[in-house]
């Protein structure tokens, strides 16, 4: 096959249409997949409207994408054509400091992105770094090893590793759309006690209690620092999980922090931050953290948790959608429409 279907974002003229583009070839070190999945996230809305950019002139989105190698661009010990995948959308630069000195991938300093910097997933192939391939055992559905990447990982990662959430620590989730609701459950699994979810919806409250938070509130409601403080016996939370980004909510969350707390920001926005008066915050000791993406480990760690039985994504799929449909499933998530989780795309 030389020519495959990929949705296509034009940046000066805002459109998104899926066309006909070459099928790319795999170089050494490098392979083709065949993309059984890709998810649809708030990131590449932000690609769309602008809010994040890319340097290229045109560019195919998706970067949460799981499938199957097509081919091999030369001899690759451990993979064969075949395998199942689910791809890490990190790929090192080559040219700075840490990746001359030989360090892991992951700790690039200019850490290319899939979908913003190299062409991403929403298309029936993908070219990729071997390096960003983890193996997906046949018990886990391509669709679900399709949001580990980014809509599970990154919330776990921010839990387990930027927060460093312990055993029995009190923990806020703000947000609960595709990553705040993983972060509820990575929160669970790291053995936050209590776990409060916030949301303003009240089906999104009622399903992170259905997933593992011990109380949902509503934080548009005048009481709802005062909830939270009753909800933790007057201290206050150990760790703070913004998913929104928005001003608004990052304040509500260092205010709802008790002593030494740590607030972790996931969600994305151009919203300035102010964490009010300086006094209370630094006798308070709180931390106030910012945190992007994942570690490859963190999908390995994932992919274990999610085979095992341990973790339990069934629920994160909420509509699968052909590629043609690509327009749709962005405008599903854009409105909100059903409250979805994760809409993925089937190429």
């Amino acid at each position: 096959m030389s020519t495959m279907r990929a949705a296509r974002f034009d940046p000066a003229t805002g459109e998104l249409t899926v066309q006909d583009v070459p099928v790319p070839r795999p170089a050494p070190g490098q392979a083709l997949v065949k993309v059984a999945a890709c998810g649809i996230c708030h990131s590449d809305l932000s690609l769309l409207n602008g809010v994040f950019r890319t340097a290229l002139p045109a560019i195919t989105p998706g970067h949460e994408a799981a499938g199957v190698i097509a081919e091999l661009g030369g001899p690759t010990p451990g993979w064969q054509q075949g395998d199942r995948v689910v791809l890490h959308a990190g790929r090192a630069c080559g040219a700075c400091p840490a990746c001359v000195s030989g360090v892991a991938p992951d700790d690039c300093e200019r850490l290319q992105i899939m979908a913003f910097d190299f062409d991403g997933a929403w298309a029936e192939y993908v070219l990729v770094p071997v390096a960003s391939m983890v193996r997906v055992p046949e018990s886990i559905p391509l669709e679900q090893a399709a949001v580990l990447a980014d809509a599970v990982s990154t919330p776990y990662a921010a839990v387990v590793s930027t927060a460093a959430v312990r055993p029995a620590e009190t923990v806020g989730v703000w947000g609960l759309g595709g990553i705040g609701t993983h972060a509820v459950q990575a929160a669970r699994l790291a053995g936050a006690a209590p776990l409060i979810a916030l949301d303003p919806l009240p089906a999104a409250r009622r399903r992170a209690l259905e997933l593992g938070a011990d109380h949902a509130v509503d934080p548009t409601a005048d009481d709802a620092l005062q909830q939270i403080a009753e909800l933790t016996g007057g201290r206050g939370l150990d760790v703070a999980i913004d998913a929104v980004g928005r001003g608004v909510t990052i304040a509500q969350a260092n205010a709802a922090l008790g002593h030494r707390g740590r607030l972790v920001m996931v969600g994305m926005s151009q919203d300035p931050v102010a964490l009010g008066p300086q006094t209370p915050f630094t006798r308070g000791r709180h931390t106030v953290i910012g945190h992007l993406g994942y570690r490859k480990e963190h999908i390995e760690q994932l992919v274990g948790l999610v085979s095992t039985g341990r973790l339990d994504i069934s629920r994160s799929i909420s509509a699968q959608l052909p590629l043609e449909d690509i327009a749709e499933g962005v405008r599903r998530l854009e409105q909100h429409e059903d409250n979805p989780i994760r809409i993925v795309i089937r190429p």
